[in-house]
């Protein structure tokens, strides 16, 4: 690869509200050096033309097939629904093209194996969208508590809304609340939050988990219809990290009046806060607080100014564009800095864990 940018394939790309747009598209923007979108497939010929114009690309795609085979491009990025991710990851990866996925990798941890043994045998480039990990925020944190900051971890706490898995949605989101898509309040929220955890404190050890749903049915606001909602909307995980550390986590649906997202990591020498508007770490302007010593009183811990500069200001943008950077240098100098798939499978074993125990099973 030269230093040419790299020529980037969306499958799952539309004008509005939708992530690619929000997101990706304002991520790589940021690194015009690295990157250059080039083309578009989506459910139709149509709808990629559409979105072709919309964003000023050269290529629209019939589908999914041809964007992959395309010599125009070198990453494939899917961002559609999860139960196509297998696919459409397996057709790009087949295709000997780099790809980066959003989380979760598969529709389950089989999928997840499945694809990041693919990945292996093709040796691309293949990373997931768990970009709180690599958040400026999460990487001052990790930093702090490897630098002893709150001494030994004793124990970490996390609470956290999942916006979503509320009482209402809207046509768009309403494959949410069935759980077969798996697109769930543990698999998309929390498990996104828990790439962050894993990155500051360290893997999961033995955990019990229960899962409830309250609501069994959810309104359609744009529809004014009520449908079943089969997705659980309460999550309740405790148990020790690899580490020994305590740890108790609960999830729930909706948005709450009070807490949306509290991080609390308790050690012999003091105590980090951390908070954001909700339980999608990923995506939320993150905030820390800290005290140690002889402090009684916590107090803002701010990563440096140049963690910031050159980046989005917006904190969903920005995360998104740290993945693409690492991602560049992966695939120019041949490391494999980027959350890869083998870190995703890692991720969706947590995942698996947490719903055999929740089913009374044990994890296989």
């Amino acid at each position: 690869m030269t230093d040419k940018p790299i020529r980037v394939g969306f499958i799952g790309l539309n004008p509005g509200i939708h992530w690619a747009a929000t997101a990706h598209i304002p991520a790589l923007k940021a690194l015009p050096n690295d990157f250059v979108v080039a083309g578009v497939a989506n459910t139709s010929l149509a709808s990629a033309r559409n979105a072709a114009e919309a964003f000023g690309l050269p290529h629209a795609f019939e589908n999914a097939q041809a964007l992959v085979n395309s010599p125009e491009i070198d990453l494939v990025v899917v961002t559609v629904k999860v139960p196509h991710h297998r696919e459409l990851v397996a057709a790009a990866l087949n295709a000997g093209k780099h790809v980066y996925c959003e989380w979760p990798l598969g529709n389950g941890l089989a999928e997840a194996r499945e694809l990041a043994d693919l990945a292996e045998t093709k040796g691309v480039v293949a990373a997931v969208g768990t970009q709180m990990r690599v958040a400026p925020e999460i990487e001052y944190l990790r930093q702090l508590i490897a630098d002893g900051y709150v001494g030994e971890v004793l124990s970490t706490t996390l609470v956290g809304s999942g916006r979503s898995w509320g009482g209402e949605t809207d046509a768009a989101h309403a494959y949410l609340y069935d759980k077969s898509n798996g697109a769930t309040l543990l698999s998309i929220p929390l498990g996104h939050t828990l790439a962050g955890m894993r990155e500051v404190l360290g893997g999961f050890g033995g955990l019990s988990a229960r899962m409830i749903n309250r609501r069994n049915t959810v309104y359609v606001t744009d529809t004014d219809k009520m449908i079943p909602s089969t997705s659980h909307d309460q999550i309740l995980v405790h148990g020790a990290l690899e580490s020994g550390a305590a740890f108790s986590i609960h999830y729930r649906g909706g948005m709450s009046r009070g807490t949306n997202l509290l991080w609390e990591i308790n050690g012999t020498e003091g105590d980090i806060q951390v908070t954001g508007a909700n339980g999608h770490g990923q995506m939320v302007q993150l905030t820390i607080r800290g005290a140690n010593g002889d402090t009684s009183e916590l107090a803002p811990l701010t990563p440096p100014a140049s963690a910031y500069s050159d980046w989005p200001d917006n904190s969903v943008a920005r995360n998104v564009a740290r993945v693409y950077a690492l991602i560049a240098q992966d695939i120019r100098s041949g490391t494999r800095s980027a959350p890869s798939f083998s870190d995703a499978v890692a991720l969706h074993e947590t995942v698996d864990a947490i719903e055999h125990s929740a089913a009374g099973k044990e994890s296989k």
